[in-house]
């Protein structure tokens, strides 16, 4: 009875998205909302649009492609017809679609148009010029552990921690209790690859799951690109490649070391995080429980950064994040910058014995330090209200 209660919740979740966008209807600019597949960008533009007459194109059509391809102002204008609302679902399908969204905004002021997409690769690379301030964007990651908690309620959220460690944040996964290891193969199968092999011409779609499954057992780690480079047995460049391919992609996410060109300093390394837990662990195929596993502090981390990025983007905190090693080994797990302001982080699962984040640091840089474990990390990931 109470899981069934929790399910229902969670499908009515309310995303901390829903009224920032909706402050954005006819203000001149198109809104694009982008992210990774199946967390709930459609069901989030439906939402905002219910009850209200639009068009809706989906980019995954071969007809809408199709209809799109090439079109101009008079074709648009037929195309639109009356419709003061355009909705273009996964947009990043449509060839020139940088193009067709610049007319749209530019010859049709009466217009509101929405437009998502699963990954930044099209809609980044040929939209960024074409709308440079014609656009209010968005990035729509996984439930959000505020977002759940706000839904589900304090105790129902802190009695499944164990397992949105494990499964992850996806909406699916998080509805169905007792599928999570159905959804989870069917996300990491079918959803995962589809717009990284369908837009980037990837030929050797193999190397990609070697270098996805390399990087979910380095998580937590300082990742070599020559080391990866030698593993896979394909060179330095096509790795890097790869790996933005799967930023752009809301995959993967990483951290660039912080300094300040002290000579003890690790200045050029990088560690890599995925975006949701429970893809990094189908990746390697291990959704044992926390009690049976070697690598809970590297998801307790995982967790809390990922958590900290999609709360920090929902409220427009612009923060740049780093992690910290000298070459004597001292080392803190993450570090915010914002507003010349540094704050330190180290991530301990359980609280007890706790490690002080390193005098060096703080006193170098005046930043603050704070030791974040299971009795204190809602202040970490929560917005204050």
């Amino acid at each position: 009875m109470f899981t069934n209660y929790i399910v229902y919740l969670v499908i009515m979740i309310k995303r901390t998205l829903k009224p920032l966008i909706g402050e954005k209807f006819f203000k001149g600019k198109a809104i694009i909302l982008l992210g990774p597949r199946q967390v709930g960008k459609t069901t989030l533009i439906n939402e905002l649009l219910k009850d209200k007459e639009h068009l809706f194109l989906d980019g995954d059509d071969p007809t809408v492609r199709e209809l799109l391809n090439g079109v101009n102002t008079i074709k648009l204008k037929q195309i639109i017809g009356k419709n003061t609302i355009v909705f273009i679902d996964e947009a990043q399908r449509i060839n020139d679609i940088g193009i067709t969204l610049k007319i749209i905004t530019d010859q049709f002021k009466e217009v509101q148009l929405f437009v998502s997409g699963s990954s930044a690769l099209e809609i980044n690379n040929k939209t960024q010029e074409s709308l440079t301030g014609r656009k209010f964007e968005y990035n729509l990651y996984p439930i959000s552990w505020q977002e759940f908690e706000e839904n589900v309620g304090y105790v129902a959220a802190s009695q499944q921690l164990e397992n949105r460690l494990i499964y992850g944040m996806y909406p699916d996964v998080i509805n169905n209790v007792a599928d999570e290891h159905q959804i989870l193969q069917q996300l990491t199968t079918s959803y995962l690859y589809k717009d990284v092999l369908s837009l980037t011409g990837i030929r050797k779609p193999e190397i990609l799951e070697k270098l996805l499954r390399a990087l979910a057992l380095q998580l937590g780690s300082e990742v070599s690109y020559n080391e990866l480079s030698n593993l896979l047995g394909i060179d330095k460049n096509t790795v890097v490649n790869y790996i933005d391919i799967l930023e752009k992609s809301y995959i993967v996410f990483q951290l660039k070391s912080f300094s300040s060109n002290q000579r003890n300093e690790i200045k050029n390394n990088r560690k890599i995080y995925f975006y949701d837990n429970g893809i990094r662990n189908m990746i390697i195929n291990n959704l044992n429980p926390i009690s049976l596993r070697m690598d809970k502090g590297a998801l307790w981390e995982n967790f809390l950064i990922s958590e900290r990025i999609k709360i920090h983007s929902y409220h427009q905190r612009y923060t740049n994040y780093y992690f910290w090693r000298t070459v004597q080994k001292q080392e803190i797990d993450f570090v915010e910058e914002k507003d010349g302001k540094i704050e330190a982080y180290e991530f301990k699962w359980k609280s007890g014995g706790r490690n002080k984040i390193p005098k060096l640091f703080l006193e170098k840089y005046n930043a603050t330090g704070t030791i974040i474990d299971i009795e204190n990390f809602r202040d970490f990931v929560l917005y204050p209200q």
